[in-house]
């Protein structure tokens, strides 16, 4: 029988319960933020060139991995369900299985990198950097397998509610790059200076280590330990590797849609001018920063709502649902407050250019206002997850940002003379259609199961 909202937690309480697991995850992808700007800073003082090569190899892998990881994300409500019903012996096959998607994920990102110079030409990419480009691409490659792995394992804590070891790799991680940066781009301690190049084999560096510093963790501790992850081996199954990919592929798809609309808004920008293009990176990446926080809680919101329903409290998934927007909504306010009083300053920060600052000044007073927006979509979507309902959210962010948010973008932009705030208002007008449709829906598919008797969100 389902629990009625009597057995429920307190909204305090579960406030508190999401905030404990949304600490960690927060500081953990902020370390994950301060790793790129340590690229940028460290391959920057090399030379334009090198900075300009990591940008752009950044780019093409960053989309990659994005779609990556939020087929792996599937793990992370998985095992919410079946840790919250009390089914832990069925939590080490569901990973073993992950395993394998993460080891096939590493063979289609190999064949997307070793073919990445087409698309280099495709985007117009200055011919003079496609051979460091795709050097740092072939030397990110070796770390793939170990960055997927590691998100495997990562997921599989975060659905246990053990958020911490993501902050404590995530620092362990930062500084490794910082370490594996001065040597191999620069040639220090007899290494080679390989500069761009060397930038991707220290993030390769920083993947295996983490990965290895993960099982470690996962081996030696009581609960994760008792779940005998890496006690068998396990040969690829059809039916748990479908139930995942299930979750998982749409999930990777609507993180690709997302990626692919700022990409999107990132060339437009450069069919204007060099100043449309430096202030839009800035504001963007300010935006990017802020965004790491209702990620956080979103994530959290994710094992939060699957471990209710694991239980069979559909009212506490509600619950932890709301408060789960909520939260994210809140600290969203608080950086639309910063953006709001503080633009010019901000913008200073990343370039002494006075038509920059003014661009990225203008930009960064839009950015306050989707703060909201992108805080609802994603704790929305968060919240959808916990409840495995992905194929949804997925036709929502296609419709919200490739059928409504450039396509609105580039007509403010073109064709009635707004210029970059033109694209921003159309990403404004995206973020806020998939906010509000995927908070409708987590509404409307929670209210039909609390009026049925059936189990809630089975698999």
């Amino acid at each position: 029988m389902i629990s009625t909202a009597d057995s429920t937690p307190p909204r305090r309480t579960e406030a508190a319960k999401l905030l404990r697991l949304a600490g960690p995850l927060i500081i953990g992808q902020l370390a994950g933020v301060l790793m790129t700007f340590v690229d940028t800073v460290m391959a920057g003082r090399l030379s334009a060139e090198a900075l300009a090569s990591v940008a752009a190899g950044a780019a093409v892998w960053h989309t990659i991995m994005l779609a990556g990881m939020g087929v792996l994300l599937a793990v992370s409500p998985s095992v919410a369900h079946l840790d919250g019903a009390g089914k832990h012996h069925e939590i080490g096959p569901i990973v073993r299985q992950a395993i394998w998607i993460a080891a096939g994920l590493s063979v289609l990102t190999l064949f997307v990198c070793l073919g990445a110079a087409p698309l280099l030409r495709a985007l117009e990419v200055e011919p003079s950097l496609h051979p460091t480009i795709l050097g740092y691409l072939r030397a990110l490659l070796w770390g793939a397998p170990a960055m997927y792995a590691f998100l495997a394992l990562r997921f599989l804590c975060e659905g246990m509610g053990n958020s911490r070891p993501v902050m404590y790799f995530g620092f362990i991680g930062l500084g490794v790059n910082v370490i594996a940066n001065y040597g191999l781009i620069y040639g220090h301690w007899g290494l080679p200076a390989l500069g761009a190049v060397g930038c991707g084999y220290a993030t390769s560096a920083v993947w295996c280590t983490e990965l290895l510093g993960l099982v470690i963790y996962v081996h030696r501790h009581p609960k994760l330990g008792s779940l005998g992850i890496f006690d068998d081996f396990e040969w690829p199954r059809a039916e748990p590797l479908r139930e995942l990919l299930r979750l998982g592929l749409p999930i990777g798809f609507s993180f690709f849609v997302e990626v692919s609309m700022f990409a999107g808004v990132a060339l437009l920008m450069g069919s204007i001018s060099t100043v449309a293009v430096a202030g839009h990176q800035i504001a963007i990446n300010v935006a990017s920063i802020t965004f790491m926080v209702p990620l956080g809680f979103a994530l959290a919101t994710t094992v939060r709502v699957g471990n209710a329903l694991g239980r069979g409290d559909l009212e506490g998934a509600r619950r932890s649902g709301w408060i789960g927007i909520q939260l994210a909504l809140a600290v969203q306010v608080l950086a639309a407050t910063v953006l709001v009083t503080f633009p010019r300053a901000i913008a200073a920060i990343y370039s002494l250019d006075e038509g920059v600052i003014a661009v990225a000044a203008k930009l960064l007073l839009l950015a306050a206002i989707f703060q909201l927006s992108d805080g609802l979509q994603v704790s929305a979507a968060g919240a959808l997850r916990g409840i495995k309902d992905t194929r949804g959210p997925m036709i929502v962010t296609v419709v919200a940002y490739w059928l409504i948010g450039l396509p609105f973008g580039y007509w403010l932009c073109f064709h009635r003379g707004l210029g970059p705030q033109g694209l921003w208002i159309g990403i404004i007008g995206g973020l806020t259609v998939a906010g509000v449709l995927l908070a409708a829906r987590f509404r409307h598919l929670t209210h039909l199961k609390c009026r049925s008797t059936r189990p809630p969100f089975a698999a």
